[in-house]
């Protein structure tokens, strides 16, 4: 499978710059026969949403994302404001798209609250986490945003519904905050550690530019099912990176060490409803 990295900068609030953006983005990966172009997250808005006057949420119809959608057949990952139809409610969004259709759309599940993060103030969490079909259906895939790789709960759940990749669509910038804290190094061990513990391909497609006090810094990657980087866009520039995979790995790699053959489900429900009777996190 030939997937494409699509590294770009955003203008905050600018729903139509950014869509003129990912359109030369998915013609430039078309051209290079990509089968899957991911985009970072919320791509077609910008990260500071609350920070634009104007509501830039776009419902799952919106002819903006059609047009996004059916500008190639190939499979496009696009991170956006969701606004749901009846106007309660916003996510964080990155919506699949393939053979121009809607295929699946993940709402990101952990919403950053701390610091100068406030994504509860603007997003409402999502509540299912599902892998989908990618390539033709011949394989699945599982969406989980920036914050969302940070609970490795959520990678096993995908591993489990049948993933044989993670597509990380992020907008992670480094700041003062947290002390310690280098973003860098520590995506590039999340994401080694699923490649080699969930035995899978980890695509990692993070931002690039200026919000405020955040500098997104890029290094979208490629991580295969031993862990090792089979390609890295450059830091801190837009960038259009396109890479094959050969998902036949994942197969080889679970067999010859079966780390996730057995989940024991059971087992873990069993004692996860012990932990909610002894009043345990909803």
């Amino acid at each position: 499978m030939r997937i494409a990295l699509a590294q770009t900068d955003a203008v905050l609030g600018d729903i139509d710059a950014n869509v003129e953006r990912a359109e030369q983005m998915i013609d430039d990966a078309t051209a290079q026969g990509a089968e899957v172009v991911v985009f970072p997250e919320l791509s077609l808005s910008g990260f500071s949403v609350g920070e634009v006057d104007d509501d830039v949420s776009m419902e799952l119809d919106d002819k903006r994302l059609v047009s996004l959608a059916e500008r190639t057949d190939a499979g496009v990952l696009l991170g956006f404001p969701e606004a749901q139809t009846h106007g309660l409610h916003t996510y964080n969004s990155s919506a699949y798209f393939a053979d121009r259709k809607l295929v699946h759309v993940h709402r990101k599940l952990y919403l950053p609250n701390y610091s100068i993060f406030e994504e509860r103030k603007h997003f409402l969490p999502g509540q299912t986490s599902r892998a989908y079909p990618v390539g033709n259906g011949r394989h699945r895939a599982a969406t989980l945003i920036c914050n969302d790789a940070w609970q490795p709960q959520l990678a096993f759940l995908s591993v489990q519904d049948g993933a044989h990749i993670l597509l990380v669509p992020a907008a992670s910038g480094q700041s003062s905050f947290p002390e310690h804290y280098n973003a860098r190094e520590y995506w590039e061990g999340i994401t080694r550690f699923y490649g080699r513990m969930y035995q899978l391909f980890v695509v990692f497609v993070n931002r690039v530019g200026t919000e405020g006090q955040l500098r997104f810094w890029g290094g979208s990657h490629v991580i295969d099912p031993w862990g090792e980087m089979v390609g890295e866009c450059a830091e801190s520039s837009e960038d259009l990176l396109v890479v094959d995979i050969d998902l036949a790995e994942v197969r080889r790699r679970r067999r010859g060490i079966p780390l996730v053959r057995e989940a024991r489900l059971g087992m873990l429900r069993r004692e996860i409803d012990r932990l909610l009777d002894e009043g345990g996190d909803l």
